[in-house]
């Protein structure tokens, strides 16, 4: 009987199936095969056969010397006698944007949101109210809140007020990649918090109120009560929020596009530069295959990172 009815899940999968091989599979597979093509032109559908080039374009690994040659030179200014001009955008900014984006705000938002869920969960007669308040900057714009947050971070902005540091800018022309980037996880932060939040707060409702009842009686500290109860029974909930949170990061592009107005708009643009903001520059200079070969490369580092978080998990996440 189940063998007869395997062609009605089929069906039922079709449409399914259909949409992800249409948005997904195709996709991604034709975005790898356009990373090895040389000169690859989009309007024509053309190359000039197989390369490894691209990459290399990328990473800064190979220069395009007068004449338009490429020449694997490992960013030296000359080679051979030849002057050669590298792409430096993506070792220079986008990778070390990337990680500090990765690696400063994905940690930082977990762990506020995990106390401000704690906090709300505590004081039950306000949770309710206190939840829409953290989730309406979810469901708000990401362009809008991003405009909001350039005018607090102009240089007349009321941060500089604040601060006593008007006429320093923040993210305009003029303003150093560290305070850029500065404005930019402040912004991802506090853009971050209200999903984690709403995770946060449905698996602490899970959470059988026998283990903080044996906490009083046995007069534990609300530090250990956290760190002894609280985190390990939401360790499933914590490792979905760093996975999603850790690729999310590795994508940012959004809340740069919100600040500043997108590749190339704004003098002090290069100073937020992400690798996915060099994916969508690049494209949009009809250099798709440069853009390709980072999204290759975006990918694989993703695949590896959340390979590694599943491997540390199984002994750090308790079901």
């Amino acid at each position: 009987m189940i063998k007869k009815n395997n062609w009605k899940a089929w069906i039922y999968l079709s449409p399914v199936i259909i949409l992800m091989a249409v948005f997904i599979f195709y996709p991604l597979f034709s975005t790898i095969g356009i990373a090895f093509l040389k000169d690859y032109n989009y309007l024509t559908q053309t190359s000039k056969g197989f390369t490894w080039e691209n990459f290399g374009m990328v990473l800064g690994l190979v220069g395009k010397d007068a004449e338009g040659n490429s020449i694997w030179g490992f960013g030296q200014s000359i080679v051979n006698g030849v002057g050669v001009s590298y792409n430096t955008y993506v070792i220079r900014y986008a990778i070390p944007n990337t990680l500090i984006i990765v690696f400063v705000t994905v940690p930082i938002s977990t762990v506020i949101a995990l106390l401000i869920s704690v906090g709300l969960n505590s004081i039950p007669w306000l949770k309710k109210s206190l939840q829409v308040i953290f989730f309406v900057p979810y469901v708000t714009n990401a362009i809008a809140v991003g405009m909001v947050f350039a005018v607090l971070f102009d240089y007349q902005g009321i941060i500089n007020f604040v601060l006593n540091d008007m006429g320093h800018p923040w993210i305009d022309q003029g303003a150093s990649q560290t305070r850029a980037m500065f404005a930019l996880c402040v912004y991802i932060i506090w853009q971050a918090l209200p999903f984690k939040i709403l995770i946060f707060l449905s698996g602490l409702a899970g959470i059988d109120k026998q283990y903080y009842d044996a906490a009083k009686i046995d007069a534990a500290s609300r530090w250990n009560t956290l760190t002894k109860i609280t985190v390990p029974l939401l360790s499933p909930q914590i490792l979905y929020v760093l996975i999603t949170s850790f690729i999310g990061a590795f994508k940012e592009y959004t809340s740069v596009v919100g600040l500043i107005g997108g590749p190339g708009t704004s003098p002090g643009s290069k100073n937020m530069y992400t690798v996915v903001y060099y994916i969508y520059d690049t494209i949009g200079n009809n250099q798709v295959q440069y853009g390709a070969a980072a999204a290759v490369l975006l990918f694989i580092v993703i695949l590896l990172f959340t390979a590694a978080q599943f491997w540390i998990s199984k002994k750090r996440v308790y079901y």
